[in-house]
């Protein structure tokens, strides 16, 4: 059965999404980092960078969140998770997919870490790197924006849902208490947002990780 290494709200939520639209069994395994128990030599050996998400399918011990979602989707093409090989669809999915996990993703973590891009005790450079992601971030929201209201489909690739809605969801999630705009207050973010929320298999992982009010 595969495991899946996940904490709460963190990028572990997409592929633990993924797997729920699947519909395969699998095991969650809570690494608690509030406990650092992403930095024991256990949970080492499976990635030695000590990030989460880790996926055990079998012998395949696999890290890195996209290349996580790619394997569920190549290894259970019956759940039509990503469009067909050699298509422009499928150009544009692994576009976004890249984007969202190199672009988007890294510059959260800069602003929810912005102490780790400036010296130790650094506050106000920290405060100075945080407020620039913020910009950068906002920016990024409104891209995604634009692209839904470029198609007009319910989900993020257009008329089909995909992996890519995963990765969407919880990304805009993490910026839900943002002192600027949060992704739910644009106007193509905010419905798509909400569709998201009441699919049943996002519904049962936020219920899983006991996530509180507000889920977006």
């Amino acid at each position: 059965m595969k495991q899946l290494y996940y904490d709460p709200s963190t990028a572990s939520m997409v592929p633990h999404i993924v797997l729920e639209e699947i519909g395969v069994p699998y095991q969650r395994v809570l690494i608690d980092r509030t406990q650092n128990a992403h930095k024991t030599p256990d949970f080492l050996r499976l990635n030695p960078n000590g990030l989460i998400p880790v996926l055990v399918d079998g012998d395949l011990v696999l890290y890195e969140t996209a290349a996580i979602c790619l394997h569920l989707c190549d290894t259970h093409p019956e759940a039509a998770l990503v469009p067909p090989l050699g298509t422009a669809e499928r150009a544009h999915f692994y576009k976004w997919l890249m984007w969202l996990t190199n672009t988007l993703q890294a510059t959260l973590i800069t602003y929810f870490y912005s102490d780790r891009s400036v010296a130790p005790g650094n506050a106000a450079g920290a405060a100075e790197v945080k407020a620039q992601a913020e910009v950068k971030i906002g920016a990024m929201l409104d891209q995604l924006d634009v692209e839904l209201a470029r198609h007009g489909g319910p989900w993020f690739a257009g008329k089909k849902y995909s992996a890519l809605d995963a990765y969407v969801l919880t990304l805009c999630r993490w910026t839900r208490n943002f002192s600027s705009p949060a992704a739910r207050t644009r106007p193509h973010l905010g419905p798509y947002l909400q569709r998201m929320l009441a699919r049943p298999a996002v519904a049962r992982i936020f219920e899983a990780e006991q996530l509180a009010q507000p889920w977006v």
